[in-house]
């Protein structure tokens, strides 16, 4: 069966770019400081009512009616409730294997972030600091939450897997993105000795991942190791190992491509899908399954200006200028061509999981936003940007 999938994002971790109002009122740009900079009854007012209406029963049906028969659900490294002040999470992901059971849907457990973070992405949780992989302590309590979630739901029906831990970064994509410059950490001192995580690290901690989760899992269910952003780099580590069942997890997005010089025009991404997207999956998908975990339409092309990888006005982009540069029509022809052409080259892996299921940002009335909503997979196929999967 080829996984045909969506991401549950911004739902149990938090993205501010996703859902701006979550954040009213305070300076916070992370789920980390947000409950130091809001009273401890707003705070968990703010939190539960945005868990409870964000993803409910009736997005899993209609995520099936779209065709779709996986969701990839980013949970918290406090998802058990035991890091205060952050709030736990784990009943809201009972509720959803009982969705995902019920209209036949697979759920892909994704470890989202670590404490003090193994990216110093806003979406590990804490912007600008990636101290976790030098934190012994933290690893541990990492590898526990992952037994924990293993032995919850490792014979769940509609368990497909478990992925340890999401986006670690690693020395090329730690420079490429310049973290700290791009996401500019609110508290020097926190901050001091970030540094991108080791292959070495990555290696052993995979190794002790998989032996903290496999003895819980049912023999079908997988375990998925994300790439680091190194995809070609992990030939020699899966032939050595003695996995069972497990996937290799790859983040294909146009953003990063145009960081790495591919051109902003239909052409230029439709070369690019098929030279690079398409051909390097199917090179590794020799050794081991391939899946790519997170992609979207989204573009600088639609757009109407170089988004610089995909920055937001929340990372001090000026979108002031920003106008519609594109009618309906030739938006609709853009995304309907990059929807085939990205589709068609995850079929060289194992499949796929689109990101993501839901935004709340309005691309109306704030220009800001225009040329965001292709991130929103709801959107995508209201608009015929993106097609209903058979």
């Amino acid at each position: 069966m080829k996984i045909k999938g969506v991401n549950l994002g911004n739902w149990l971790v938090l993205e501010k770019w996703m859902s701006p109002a979550l954040f009213d009122g305070t300076t916070a740009e992370d789920e980390y400081y947000l409950p130091t900079q809001l009273s401890p009854e707003v705070y968990e007012a703010r939190i539960k009512i945005h868990r409870s209406e964000y993803i409910t029963e009736r997005d899993f049906a209609a995520i099936r009616r779209i065709g779709l028969n996986s969701v990839r659900i980013p949970v918290p490294y406090f998802i058990f409730g035991d890091r205060p002040p952050f709030i736990g999470c784990i009943e809201e992901l009972d509720k959803a294997f009982a969705w995902a059971e019920k209209y036949g849907i697979k759920v892909l457990i994704d470890l989202h972030t670590a404490p003090m973070s193994q990216n110093g992405f806003d979406n590990g949780g804490l912007s600008g600091v990636c101290r976790w992989s030098q934190m012994p302590d933290e690893v541990e309590f990492v590898l526990h939450v992952l037994e924990k979630l293993a032995e919850r739901y490792g014979h769940r029906k509609g368990l497909l897997g478990i992925t340890p831990i999401n986006e670690p970064v690693t020395e090329p994509m730690w420079t490429q993105m310049a973290v700290q410059r791009r996401y500019p950490p609110a508290d020097e001192k926190l901050a001091e000795g970030s540094a991108p995580n080791t292959m070495e690290f990555l290696h052993k901690f995979y190794q002790d991942a998989y032996s903290s989760i496999r003895p819980n899992l049912a023999e079908d269910k997988y375990i998925i190791f994300h790439d680091a952003f190194r995809l070609k780099d992990w030939k020699d580590f899966f032939e050595k190992s003695k996995f069972e069942n497990v996937m290799l997890d790859t983040h294909q997005y146009l953003m990063v491509a145009e960081m790495a010089g591919c051109r902003q025009t239909l052409d230029g991404y439709l070369e690019y899908i098929q030279e690079v997207f398409a051909k390097d999956i199917a090179e590794v998908q020799e050794y081991v399954d391939v899946i790519c975990g997170e992609w979207c339409l989204f573009n600088s092309y639609a757009t109407g200006m170089d988004t610089k990888g995909g920055q937001t006005v929340l990372n001090g982009m000026d979108y002031s200028e920003n106008v519609e540069t594109m009618d309906a029509e030739a938006k609709k022809h853009l995304y309907r061509e990059l929807a085939n052409a990205q589709l068609l080259a995850w079929q060289q892996g194992a499949g796929y999981f689109y990101w993501s299921y839901k935004l709340l940002l309005d691309t109306v009335n704030e220009p800001n936003w225009i040329g965001w909503d292709s991130w929103d997979l709801g959107k995508c196929v209201d608009e015929e940007w993106f097609p209903i999967v058979g």
